[in-house]
């Protein structure tokens, strides 16, 4: 099974790149992550901001793999502790179909990729930065997978 994270913004911060690098290549092959990086529209004082979010939508949708169970990482998606997140990894794990998680850019998710997923996850009631998103959505797949394999890392 691959973890495709398919995310708006192809120009990190070097600790966002650090961050999230150190708990992908901490999972194993059989739970790889897989970055997509759609880059970002040009947002200036005169952009259309619903005509870029709806650009990096149809870039964000062309990127996931044929199969893959789609979720949305959204505000109003439901909230799932380490526990559940652990369990849904393992039963997906047992199943093999691929996951992709999107993650929108400064205005969210396009409404198209709303619609397209199965299912919408929050990671917190607070607005995170979506460049934040990533490190935490990696350490979070990593400690789910600490608990399946009963890694002493989730402790």
């Amino acid at each position: 099974m691959q973890i495709h994270i398919i995310a708006i913004g192809d120009r990190m911060p070097e600790w966002v790149e650090t961050g999230y690098q150190e708990y992908a290549k901490r999972l194993p092959r059989e739970c790889r992550l897989v970055l997509h990086e759609i880059p970002a529209g040009r947002r200036t004082k005169s952009a259309d901001l619903r005509r870029l979010v709806e650009q990096e939508g149809a870039r964000q949708l062309a990127a996931i793999p044929a199969g893959a169970h789609v979720v949305a990482l959204d505000l109003s998606g439901k909230q799932l502790d380490t526990g559940a997140l652990a369990a849904d990894l393992k039963k997906r794990l047992g199943g093999g179909e691929h996951l992709a998680l999107l993650i929108g850019g400064p205005e969210g998710l396009a409404p198209a990729c709303l619609e397209r997923a199965k299912e919408r996850w929050a990671l917190s009631k607070l607005t995170l930065a979506h460049p934040v998103v990533r490190v935490v959505l990696a350490e979070q797949l990593y400690r789910a997978w600490s608990i399946i394999s009963q890694h002493p890392y989730h402790r």
